[in-house]
């Protein structure tokens, strides 16, 4: 009798398990390779333990090979994990920590970090871009900030910013913390929620080398159905004619200049195939007394854009840890190379996605008699501001590289039993190039750079980051008594320089150097920030029953006036094991339930460098008579009591285990107020300050909702399954907003006092006017003729203002949700991924654009425009210059924005391998990616960027997330 065990987490060989025939001595361990071989009779039961693992017991039944797979014993296993500074077992937890499943969360095929979040953990959304090395915005428990909201991430212990450049396949393990008792050892920018990221390590004893690799193609899921040539022309012709005007030439059947011999249907022309690919290579290995990982990725991901615009990553990264005695010491050394090619903007805010579904159909993609050799709109013959998207990608230079080294070491040594001090040092640096230029080129009558115009901008700079931490602390157990101390004080500096150079005028052709401009002028800037940190905790438990935490933290930031440059943050939470305790009996199949609970408060400094100073211009002179007097203006104002930004939470939770601990249930509600929010104040213009604005602590906000998760797993049979599920609501609600309360603008929202951040607020309609006898009747509504738009009178003073605006819905998503399935089958294994939002509206500028009925293209909806021919439709006449303001923000472009998609889909399959091979395992699978999108939305895609924080929910261009097929193969050797 022989055969293999592995873990059925990683299903890597498992060795020293013990093998023994049940009801005697008679056994064996397994050797490195997870292998064993022992005689016994064949009706035989074998059992397998391990420590942390789940004993299995095996019937024989005359078989001559048993391969098993252990799965962890969440009971003996006290899954440890990381918290601020420190660790802790799962179930001491006193506050709110999402475990991220990392296995599932890796299925993903993304190059940053924070994508591998998406539906992972309740309380957590993240909103995502198909933009070629995109980044990704990611909120925890809503909005706590005007400012950054974005989480603050911890890597090995090390804070750092933009994780994108850290590749995810090297990740161990993510721990989120959402609440002030769990993240306030962070003090500053702990509002925002802490995602703890460890990577992989090297372990003691097992030499091994494993190769990773997949390669994907990507495509846009779906395209906006556009209006083709004869209906294009069909529809400005009407609008031309609606507005007085004579048909465009070009539109024109009856003229010379008629065009019938370009229909360029640009979604086809511009989304090609894009190809993403990830390689990755790690040795893993060493002894007690040096352990050590390394791990060399390649990222490369080449857009769906029949452009230029792609990302390319190289990344290699060693971890080296060991121990001797009573001291222990590790060491990171990671370096991240980074390309990518930009879209480019035009005008800001007109992605390359606006640009291409406003295209016109009779504009071809390629001319070679235009400088640049891409095609363009006339004046004369067409009229369009349209612009070749695919020309203008493909001549502007757009190209951005990162350089980025970071440094980590540490030392622990237990001066006493129980007693330990650690020093870590850290440094993150980041150098960056960016370079832009604009050559000469014609790609139509408006969009002609001339040789005069043509300019090359480029960046050069560098961000510097050191982190010192003095810890020490103290765990010991006294009898039922448990106490856990930690002290430390952190030393923070970041550095940042960047030059900038400008060249303009350049000739065709022209090499696009600053060097070769005709005129060139440059600039330098430098800040250092500096901030120091002040730290304590104590845990305590009695009898494994009752357990408390508290922390406390003061931080120095130079971010702010010395008078208010400090912050002091605290929290306080406990727990009960009611399982635990001797007068409850709690049924057999209920194995544990804990009840916490605690309080806290965080910080948040996201303000720009010296915005506690104002900045003025001492060579101000002005002319009094016949002389020059020497003066000094103010360039802005600023507050000088400005402060940090503070966050109040309350969390009380109900956790289970149930049927063996198969069963995990989590309910959790949370409630967190966020006080002296920076935001910006309109000052009035004759104060001189440009922005007419100051920033100041003005907002209170509150977020509150209910968290559940809940999993079962069953790994008792040959086909072992997992099912996980999260779901977290959201009610967000602003206080206060300056002294007066008075209301802030976004784009087609309003963010006022009582209601939620950013909701929507526009216009109402009902109806299409028919006749002007139904205008006259109506309230007084300018340039409305009959074909237009009826709006409401909301107020009902008789005349359509801006008063007449309503609010129309929330933007922020009130559910967000996720549901993990992993299965195997012998060999195979196959698992799904569904997530999603509900519960929000979207303003479709998108659509908006493509039905004002103007001179660039159309939705084919427009197509059933009203006119005397056509008055049973709710789709208004098109008309240049759109008198009436058909196309203002009103609910005709909301939408709802709720979705569900199927994230991931994955099959796979472990080859059987001989033994004695020198490759021990070997899987190949094919996964699909953003697959299925259930929605009623009418744009690309309802998982969109926006995050304008006030102008939230404003679908403008975001770039459409691909559907990815990929293969891959994964070696262990």
């Amino acid at each position: 009798m022989s055969g293999v065990v592995q873990s059925a987490g990683d299903e890597l060989p498992l060795p020293g398990v013990n093998v023994i025939e049940q009801g005697t001595s008679n056994g064996v361990t397994t050797n490195m390779n997870g292998e064993y071989s022992i005689e016994v009779a064949p009706d035989a039961v074998l059992v397998f333990s391990f420590v942390g693992f789940e004993n299995r017991e095996i019937e024989v039944n005359n078989q001559t090979t048993i391969n098993v797979m252990m799965v962890d014993n969440l009971e003996a296993l006290e899954d440890v994990v990381v918290i601020g500074y420190g660790t802790q077992k799962k179930s001491d937890l006193t506050g709110s920590v999402s475990i991220v499943d990392v296995d599932e969360a890796k299925k993903v095929i993304t190059p940053d970090v924070g994508k591998l979040l998406q539906g992972q953990a309740a309380g957590v959304t993240v909103q995502s871009s198909g933009e070629p090395g995109g980044f990704v915005n990611i909120k925890i428990r809503g909005i706590t900030s005007f400012n950054n909201n974005n989480p603050l991430f911890v890597i090995d212990g090390v804070i750092v910013d933009s994780p994108f450049d850290f590749p995810p396949g090297e990740i161990e393990s993510i721990q989120v913390l959402k609440d002030a008792s769990a993240a306030a050892i962070y003090g500053q920018r702990g509002a925002n929620g802490v995602v703890i990221i460890t990577t992989q390590q090297g372990k003691d004893g097992v030499n091994r080398i494993s190769y990773k690799s997949q390669i994907g193609f990507q495509t846009v899921p779906k395209k906006i159905p556009l209006t083709n040539r004869l209906q294009y022309q069909k529809i400005t012709s009407a609008a031309e004619r609606n507005a007085g005007l004579e048909v465009v030439p070009g539109n024109d059947p009856t003229s010379d200049l008629y065009i019938d011999d370009v229909d360029t249907d640009w979604q086809e022309a511009a989304y090609d195939t894009g190809i993403v690919e990830n390689h990755n290579l790690s040795f893993t290995g060493g002894a007690k007394s040096l352990s050590y990982n390394l791990n060399l990725d390649y990222f490369k991901n080449t857009g769906y854009f029949e452009t230029p615009q792609d990302y390319e990553r190289y990344s290699t990264t060693l971890d080296l840890n060991g121990e001797k005695g009573r001291f222990r010491y590790g060491a990171k050394l990671a370096y991240t190379s980074s390309d990518k090619n930009n879209f480019s903007e035009y005008l800001p805010g007109e992605t390359a996605v606006v640009d291409l579904l406003g295209a016109i159909p009779t504009m071809p993609v390629y001319d070679e008699n235009r400088l640049g050799g891409f095609g363009g709109a006339d004046n004369l013959t067409q009229r369009a501001i349209t612009l070749n998207v695919i020309g203008y990608q493909n001549l502007i230079t757009n190209l951005s590289s990162r350089n980025r080294f970071l440094g980590n070491i540490n030392a622990e040594y237990d001066i006493l039993d129980g007693l330990t001090y650690k020093f870590n040092a850290s440094a993150d640096r980041l150098d960056f190039k960016n370079k832009f230029f604009n050559p000469p080129s014609d790609l139509g009558w408006y969009y002609i750079t001339t040789n005069d115009e043509a300019a090359l901008d480029a960046s050069n700079g560098s961000t510097i980051r050191t982190i010192i931490n003095n810890l020490l602390s103290y765990d010991k157990e006294f009898g039922k008594h448990n106490i856990g101390a930690l002290i430390g004080v952190i030393q923070e500096r970041s550095d940042f320089e960047v030059t900038t150079g400008r060249g303009v005028g350049f000739l065709p052709d022209e090499i696009g150097k600053i060097q070769f401009a005709d005129a060139i002028s440059g600039t330098e800037y430098e800040n250092t920030v500096t901030s120091l940190s002040y730290l304590s905790r104590l845990n305590y438990g009695f009898d494994d029953r009752y357990l408390l935490t508290f922390n406390f933290r003061r931080d120095r930031t130079s971010l702010f006036a010395p008078q208010n440059n400090t912050g002091d943050y605290f929290s306080i939470s406990g727990a009960w094991k009611v399982h635990n305790e001797n007068f409850i009996e709690l049924p057999e199949w209920w194995n544990t339930l804990k009840i916490r609970g605690g309080y806290g408060q965080l910080g948040n400094n996201t303000i720009g460098v010296y915005d506690y100073a104002a900045v003025v211009n001492p060579f101000a002179s002005y002319a009094f008579g016949n002389s020059l007097a020497p003066g000094t203006i103010a360039i802005d104002i600023k507050d000088p009591d400005v402060k940090w930004e503070d966050t109040e939470t309350v969390n009380v939770a109900v956790e289970t285990g149930m049927f063996n601990n198969k069963l995990q249930f989590t309910t959790e509600y949370f409630k967190k107020r966020s006080s002296d929010l920076l935001a910006d104040v309109p000052l009035p213009y004759s104060t001189g300050a440009f922005p007419a604005s100051i920033t100041t602590n003005a907002a209170t906000i509150e977020n509150q909702g209910l968290e559940f998760s809940l999993s079962y797993s069953n790994a008792e049979h040959e086909f072992q399954y997992n099912i996980s599920a999260n779901l977290g609501t959201l009610e967000n609600k602003v206080i206060k907003i300056g002294e007066d309360d008075l209301p802030i603008s976004g784009a087609a929202s309003r963010t006022e006092v009582g209601r939620s951040i950013g909701e929507l607020y526009v216009f109402e309609t009902e109806g299409i006017f028919q006749n002007q006898a139904e205008i006259d009747a109506h309230a007084t509504q300018p340039g409305a003729a009959p074909g237009d738009v009826k709006f409401v009178d909301v107020n009902e003073d008789g005349q359509i203002t801006d008063d007449d605006r309503t609010f129309q819905g929330v933007t922020i998503p009130k559910y967000s949700y996720g549901l993990n399935f992993s299965s195997s089958y012998k060999n195979f294994d196959f698992s799904f991924f569904w997530q999603g939002n509900a519960g929000n509206k979207v303003f479709n500028a998108t659509y908006q654009g493509l039905m004002v009925g103007q001179y660039t293209n159309h939705h084919i909806d427009l197509l059933d425009y009203w006119s005397p021919e056509n008055t049973n439709t709710n789709v208004p006449r098109p008309v240049i210059g759109d008198p009436n303001g058909n196309a203002r923000a009103s609910d005709r472009f909301i939408e709802d924005g709720s979705y569900i998609k199927l994230q991931n889909i994955q099959l796979g399959y472990t080859m059987p391998l001989p033994k004695d091979l020198f490759v021990q395992r070997a899987r190949v699978y094919v996964t699909g990616q953003n697959v299925l999108t259930i929605s009623d939305y009418r744009g690309y895609d309802p998982d969109f960027i926006s995050d304008g924080l006030f102008s939230r929910g404003f679908a403008r261009g975001s770039y459409p997330n691909p559907r990815t097929i990929a293969l891959g193969i994964e070696v262990d050797f």
